[in-house]
């Protein structure tokens, strides 16, 4: 397709069951990560350089009258902006990307862009507070779109109740922030897709390192890069993996007209960050299966919230779906919010903040911030107990953490 008709590219996506993803090629993801949407040696004419640039022009002058530049305009792509998407479709096995200003924001252009008032999505309330936000308010009560939530996430046969003609997406989040349920992709797809609706995974907290959605039947990629994908707590993102006829349709219908895509700088550093996502998850991963087992046997925790522990209720399926647990856990200290807020400040080492996939580790209290505009019904379903800890373990020396974790916890 050329740069002319994907510029002129505005009609509405219509979902394609049948829609044939790209063919995977032999490249291991490590090398993906390294190397997708741009190679030293490979794209001389444009860039001489061993790193990927920064393009930090906004607008882009045409040739002549007649022949319209691609990229156009900086609401709508930069050069620098292509590296990262292109990169971030390769490592989610997804034919294209889009960014935006934050992972929220890549959820909203994509709401947006799809439901139109009458239409609905069905999720479960397994989704990160920012998105039940929009679910349970925004979209409903400013645009007429309805959010079905289904009542077992764990049954295929709640995921098809829900859906009816009106259905635009089957929206998961798996493992889910903050309790890190655990959703069968491969079940709610065939759901998905007997009623012709395409299912889109929020795969943020597990990062393509560790799970690819894709390979399930996934039909569209949520992320915030924010989290792991950037790693450090410097860069603000988003993005949505998918058709490129979806993509081109959220560029040139939505973010041309609220300018919400990453901008050169951003991009330019996720694509430094991402070249050693696969090295920072495995340790990621094993800092916090350590740390989840510490805290398993501890007498102050009640509970733990872990795909890599043989407790979790989706342990089984987490093996199946998942290269490893991840780097995130939460826990449950017993006395509610004044225990949990006794542990919090004691800690010495770990860092409260409201954000998780970092470098260091921090935690971060659900039913106070994340999670506060859910009923107590609600957060009871979805397991958001007022003593719930969610912990994003960093990097750091383990020994180190679990010493913190102690020392805190022994103040109860």
């Amino acid at each position: 397709m050329t740069d002319e008709n994907l510029f002129f590219m505005r009609s509405p996506w219509e979902f394609d069951p049948n829609h044939q993803r790209p063919v995977e090629n032999e490249q291991g993801f490590a090398t993906k990560a390294l190397h997708a949407g741009f190679r030293p040696d490979g794209d001389l004419e444009r860039f001489r350089a061993f790193a990927a640039p920064i393009v930090p022009s906004m607008t882009y002058p045409y040739e002549h009258f007649d022949k319209i530049p691609y990229p156009v305009y900086g609401r709508t792509k930069t050069p620098t902006a292509d590296l990262l998407e292109q990169r971030l479709a390769a490592l989610e096995g997804g034919e294209t990307a889009v960014s935006a200003g934050s992972g929220s924001q890549a959820l909203f252009n994509l709401m947006f862009t799809i439901c139109r008032p009458g239409d609905n999505v069905v999720t479960s309330l397994n989704i990160f507070g920012e998105g039940y936000k929009q679910a349970a308010s925004i979209f409903p009560e400013r645009c007429g779109v309805k959010f079905r939530f289904v009542k077992n996430p764990a049954d295929p046969k709640s995921w098809d109740q829900e859906i009816d003609g009106k259905t635009k997406l089957v929206w998961v989040e798996t493992p889910s922030n903050p309790t890190l349920f655990v959703t069968d992709l491969k079940a709610i797809a065939d759901v998905a897709h007997s009623h012709k609706v395409p299912l889109m995974v929020d795969n943020t907290t597990a990062t393509a390192a560790i799970q690819r959605p894709m390979e399930f039947g996934a039909d569209i990629i949520l992320l915030s890069i924010t989290k792991f994908l950037a790693g450090n707590g410097t860069v603000l993102g988003g993005a949505i993996v998918g058709p490129e006829s979806l993509t081109e349709d959220i560029r040139w219908n939505t973010t041309e007209f609220v300018g919400a895509i990453m901008q050169p700088f951003d991009s330019w550093l996720t694509l430094q960050y991402l070249e050693t996502l696969p090295l920072r998850m495995d340790r990621h991963s094993a800092n916090t299966q350590a740390v989840a087992e510490f805290l398993t046997n501890h007498p102050k925790v009640k509970l733990v919230n872990y795909p890599g522990l043989k407790t979790h209720p989706q342990y089984e399926l987490a093996k199946r779906q998942m290269k490893s647990g991840g780097g995130m856990l939460s826990f449950v200290v017993e006395g509610g919010i004044p225990s949990a807020r006794i542990v919090m400040n004691a800690f010495k080492l770990v860092i409260h903040a409201v954000t998780f996939g970092t470098s260091r580790t921090i935690c971060m209290h659900p039913r106070t911030i994340t999670h506060e505009h859910l009923t107590q019904e609600e957060r009871d379903i979805a397991g958001i107990d007022d003593g719930l800890i969610r912990l994003s373990v960093g990097l750091e020396d383990p020994k180190d953490i679990i010493a913190d974790l102690d020392q805190a916890l022994s103040k109860l």
